[in-house]
């Protein structure tokens, strides 16, 4: 008989949010990782203020992203794109990225990367 690992159930009023301290505007809740027992992946939700940019910068892990409110640009290498909810998409490892939410109204996302360490670098 094979021993199944207990059930993790998370209430939004469970997740603490807190400020990235490389974006004005950009705040970060961790719904589920290791410390959960989530053998692989870390998922987060990001939101995303009214008027907010993210800088150019790189993750040494892949990003995966779904849209969940909102409308914003994210430039991915030499490309923009306007994404709104229900958007997903593919962040490669290594390739310089950003945020703009050029809106009056607050974006949301969900991303997941691979559980350990990323470092993250500022791109001129």
């Amino acid at each position: 008989m094979s021993e199944q690992s207990p059930t993790v159930l998370k209430r939004d009023t469970d997740i603490e949010y807190e400020s990235v301290d490389a974006a004005a505007g950009l705040s970060k809740g961790v719904l589920l990782d290791e410390s959960d027992g989530a053998p692989t992946f870390a998922m987060r939700r990001f939101t995303l203020d009214a008027g907010a940019e993210v800088p150019r910068h790189t993750n040494a892990v892949e990003h995966q992203q779904y849209v969940l409110e909102g409308e914003y640009v994210v430039g991915v290498g030499d490309e923009e794109h306007v994404v709104s909810a229900g958007d997903s998409l593919l962040i490669p490892a290594g390739v310089v990225h950003w945020y703009r939410n050029e809106s009056e109204r607050p974006g949301a996302f969900i991303c997941a990367v691979p559980n350990g360490d990323d470092t993250i670098e500022l791109v001129d």
